[in-house]
């Protein structure tokens, strides 16, 4: 018991910074998705174009690799431009969850009957107010079960970021494990911590869903369609 009171501290401060880096990534990465999403969807051939590039390019790069890429060859390319570990990881994470935020997005607009888009140009409603009153709140409705599935593969993805020397759950298990030899233990223990960390966000999930579905007169417990 002893031991595992001198453990925490370090494996707690681990924890703190995923929680940090993710909770920013997250959010940051959603907005880079909205945008990158509606312009997906879009009817501009450019922003169409554009985002699919993104999109497709970062989807096909393991996100170790964009990683690496803000750790090491951003400065390198731009001299005298330093990150922090922190700024790196997120910057890094952010990137990776734009692109698949942005799919997500794009998925669940194009997934809203269009008959609700024709009947807001009947009534005369422009692109943008079409998307802002009509479209977009029933997609983000489709996109919170899967936007949800991926922001808990995002806390998961974060323990990349040990690999440039960031002190997360998975860096700091390593470091005590070096220490006690008992890795076993170690992992098990910062296994327990992901757990901690993901599962209040599936809750979330779980709650934003019954809360949308009360709303719109959906039964709680029946799917999205």
């Amino acid at each position: 018991m002893g031991e595992i009171v001198h453990d925490l501290p370090l494996l707690l401060r681990g924890a703190e910074f995923t929680v940090v880096v993710c909770a920013i990534s997250g959010v940051v990465g959603s907005l880079v998705g909205l945008v990158f999403g509606m312009a997906r969807a879009s009817t501009s051939r450019v922003a169409r174009v554009v985002s699919a590039v993104y999109i497709n390019f970062i989807r096909g790069v393991p996100p170790l690799v964009i990683l690496f890429f803000a750790y090491f060859v951003i400065p390198l390319a731009v001299p005298g431009v330093t990150f922090t570990i922190g700024f790196t990881v997120v910057l890094g994470l952010s990137v990776y969850a734009g692109a698949y935020m942005a799919e997500i997005v794009r998925g669940s607009i194009e997934a809203v009957p269009t008959g609700q888009s024709e009947a807001a140009e009947a009534l005369g409603m422009g692109y943008l107010a079409k998307l802002r009153y009509v479209v977009l709140p029933q997609a983000m409705k489709i996109a919170v079960p899967p936007g949800i599935g991926f922001l808990i593969a995002l806390v998961k993805a974060s323990s990349l970021a040990s690999v440039i020397g960031a002190v997360d759950i998975t860096k700091a298990a390593r470091i005590l494990s070096t220490g006690n030899n008992e890795p076993l233990k170690m992992m098990l223990m910062a296994a327990a911590l992901y757990f901690v960390v993901s599962y209040p966000i599936s809750l979330l999930g779980r709650w934003y869903e019954r809360r949308l579905g009360v709303r719109s007169g959906v039964a709680a417990g029946e799917g999205w369609v």
